[in-house]
């Protein structure tokens, strides 16, 4: 993990884009918890820590420069073809992705700027809204609960779950990394 992280830095320094990956690592990592895939956790939480490490650097060959990337950097090709599939255009993006960026967003406009106080309801105004956070895909999101077998509202309350979960903790990186 800390080599993974060392290597998103390597291309990575726009704290948004590190805030981000840390989110997407911790909440694939509460997925997998979730989900009962406890032993993949780790697995999951890197393939989410990496899965932009491309976009900074090279947002027109998203997830088409990143297995150079990764490669270069020793990763292991699973992991390579996890951070890959998560592409659009290339297979089909991954809810959690676009979800936390529209969470995140949502919490940026609260007085806390935290998910740790947010509820549904709010959240649900928000995504409601087509002109706030309109580069999160509204149907990536949709397609992703319906996918999993869930209503929109369980997608929507277990992200935000997972988010406020691990709000201290990826504060407390980005901290310690003074990114």
């Amino acid at each position: 993990r800390n080599d993974a992280f060392e290597l998103l830095k390597k291309y990575n320094i726009d704290p948004f884009h590190i805030q981000h990956a840390l989110t997407v690592e911790a909440v694939m990592k509460w997925y997998a918890n979730e989900l009962g895939y406890g032993e993949d956790a780790e697995y999951w939480g890197i393939v989410g820590l990496l899965h932009d490490i491309d976009f900074e650097l090279y947002p027109e060959q998203h997830c088409i420069k990143a297995p150079e990337l990764l490669r270069e950097g020793g990763v292991s090709e699973d992991i390579i073809h996890g951070v890959v599939s998560h592409g659009y255009g290339i297979t089909v993006d991954v809810a959690a992705d676009e979800l936390t960026g529209l969470i995140w967003a949502a919490a940026l406009m609260r007085p806390s700027k935290s998910t740790k106080d947010m509820e549904l309801k709010s959240l649900k105004k928000k995504y409601k809204s087509k002109g706030f956070a309109a580069g999160c895909s509204r149907e990536v999101i949709e397609r992703g609960a319906e996918q999993l077998g869930w209503e929109l509202d369980e997608l929507l309350t277990k992200t935000l779950v997972a988010m406020a979960a691990s709000e201290d903790t990826i504060n407390e990186e980005m901290e310690k990394e003074n990114v």
